[in-house]
């Protein structure tokens, strides 16, 4: 029986590393580095499940079988649980972090619904966040002030009473993301913290559609009403879903339905963009 709250014996080491096209390393900052862009760039960031309620849960034999069986992805939970999973099985020194997405300044913050992971390498605390929208590629340091250009992706960690504040760069400025707080996480946080995002009614993603990935020199966001393409070198894309596009858009971000889940993702779009 496991002594690790998280079960992470259960975790299929080699077949996540094969997904991922990676061999297992000795644990060191270009491995780091390298294992979070492999797993940013082989998922998507997606609520398709909670969108169908057939979510199968974010316990990790859920989430490998999903991610690794069938090659899907899912939202934070799901990314931060298998990632971390795989973090201290390769033997890094992992701790979970819970956090709020949106911004305090304009009451967009939200409850404790974001999970992180950092990693404590070689004295320095990194922040891996693998399970955001706009996901970052690489670790960005855990200190006041730090700031990542990665291909002209930029980011920056500052320190704001007690918790640490996620930002991107935009055209228009520094844009927050999220803010993470350093409270103890045990496995049933992660549950509860899924159960409000994936059944209460006021939060987004029983209602939206959302599907992301970074793709070669640009980052696709898809929603039930618009497709956003960013690049780091020129202007953000976006524009109106148009009708029957949402098909091709699963094809392009390689999202692996089966037919009947394709054919009610497609039904249940159709419903939630027809008040609009």
């Amino acid at each position: 029986m496991t002594t690790n709250p998280w079960q992470i014996d259960r975790l299929d080491l080699d077949g996540y590393l094969a997904r991922l096209g990676l061999p297992a390393r000795e644990p060191s900052r270009a491995a780091l580095d390298e294992l979070h862009e492999a797993h940013v760039r082989a998922f998507t960031f997606d609520n398709i499940d909670v969108l169908l309620g057939s979510h199968p849960g974010v316990g990790l034999d859920a989430v490998q079988e999903k991610f690794m069986g069938r090659g899907r992805g899912g939202y934070c939970f799901e990314h931060s649980t298998i990632f971390s999973a795989a973090l201290e099985r390769l033997g890094y020194d992992v701790r979970r972090h819970l956090g709020r997405a949106g911004d305090p300044a304009d009451g967009s913050q939200q409850g404790r619904t974001h999970m992180v992971v950092e990693v404590l390498q070689d004295g320095r605390r990194l922040l891996c966040d693998t399970g955001f929208g706009m996901s970052v590629l690489r670790p960005i340091p855990l200190a006041d002030g730090a700031e990542d250009d990665h291909g002209g992706w930029c980011y920056r960690v500052d320190r704001n009473d007690g918790a640490w504040e996620m930002r991107r760069l935009r055209d228009e400025g520094w844009l927050m993301m999220h803010t993470t707080d350093e409270l103890p996480v045990l496995p049933v946080d992660v549950v509860i913290g899924h159960h409000y995002t994936s059944t209460h009614p006021a939060s987004h993603f029983t209602r939206t559609l959302m599907i992301t990935r970074h793709l070669p020199g640009r980052h696709v966001t898809v929603t039930h009403e618009a497709v956003t393409v960013r690049r780091a070198d020129a202007p953000t894309e976006h524009r109106p879903l148009r009708e029957g596009e949402l098909a091709e858009w699963l094809r392009i971000l390689e999202v692996p339905l089966t037919t009947d889940e394709e054919l009610l993702l497609l039904k249940r779009v159709a419903e939630v963009r027809a008040p609009s």
